[in-house]
C-alpha cells in the first residue's frame, strides 16, 4: 500500500493598517494565491515571487506592498 501527502506551507499577506489582505499557499511547485473575503483563489504561480506581485496587484491602487509572514 502507498500513500502520498503534499506539504503546503502558507505565508498572509498584511496590509499597512495590519490587515489580512490575502494568502499564499505553496503545495508541490507551486504558489496558490487566495485575496482575503474570496471564495476562489486568485491563480497559482510557478515562484513565489511571481506570486506576491499578484497578490500585490489586486490589492487597491497605490497600496504599499503587504508584509509576508509565514505560519
Amino acid at each position: 500500500m502507498s500513500t502520498t501527502s503534499t506539504t503546503s506551507t502558507i505565508w498572509v499577506a498584511y496590509g499597512a493598517e495590519g490587515n489580512v489582505v490575502g494568502t499564499i499557499r505553496k503545495a508541490d511547485d507551486t504558489y496558490t494565491v487566495t485575496m482575503a473575503g474570496a471564495s476562489e483563489a486568485l491563480g497559482s504561480y510557478p515562484t513565489m515571487d511571481i506570486a506576491k506581485n499578484a497578490l500585490h496587484a489586486h490589492m487597491r491602487a497605490g497600496s504599499p506592498r503587504p508584509q509576508f509572514r509565514e505560519h
